[in-house]
């Protein structure tokens, strides 16, 4: 009779493999935001931030070059975009497409292919009280499961913190100096 108890409450295997899988979909999303005050015209913000050649320059720190798609210039709605980078010593390649855009208050980023689950990046360009407030709104989801998780915890998240808020200052400096012309055309 106790034998019986017993195996009447264990629980299948695959369901332990379904549960692991939901978790590892669901609760290894990240969401990182950040916002930056500028003081530019809202054009030029919005148009440094979809620069190729801006990114390039920012991310010098990885060695991150466009290899495919879209290499120079202003990226546009509906185009891609492959960085060749290198992050945690490991050379990584990862290929974006522009999804969303209204010129000048918004465009967005998506991983089409890469390391990651996903990645789903909202700029927003707001202008308040004579300066633009650049948002960005970073969502990922890490590999690997709940041990994705682990590392959004424990580096991650921080390091990609650290990396989207160096480029915005890039931006920003570029934007209130001078040094925008190097980047854009106009």
């Amino acid at each position: 009779m106790l034998k019986k108890k017993i195996n009447r409450w264990k629980m299948n295997p695959s369901f332990y493999s379904i549960y692991f899988v939901f978790l590892g979909y669901y609760f290894c999303m990240a969401v990182i935001t950040l916002v930056t005050e500028i003081n530019a015209p809202i054009e030029r913000c919005f148009d440094l931030a979809r620069s190729i050649d801006l990114h390039s320059y920012s991310t010098a720190q990885t060695q991150e070059k466009a290899i495919a798609g879209v290499t120079s210039g202003l990226i546009q709605l509906n185009e891609t975009v492959t960085w060749e980078a290198i992050h945690f010593g490991v050379r990584q390649r990862l290929t974006s497409r522009i999804t969303q855009m209204e010129f000048p208050v918004y465009f967005v980023d998506e991983q089409v292919k890469g390391i990651f689950r996903s990645i789903y990046h909202q700029h927003k360009f707001e202008e308040k009280e004579g300066k633009v407030w650049m948002t960005d709104i970073f969502e990922f989801k890490s590999p690997l499961g709940i041990l994705g998780k682990i590392a959004n915890v424990l580096f991650l998240k921080k390091y990609l913190t650290r990396f989207i808020l160096r480029r915005n200052n890039i931006i920003k400096h570029c934007a209130e100096t001078e040094l925008w012309k190097q980047f854009l055309a106009h």
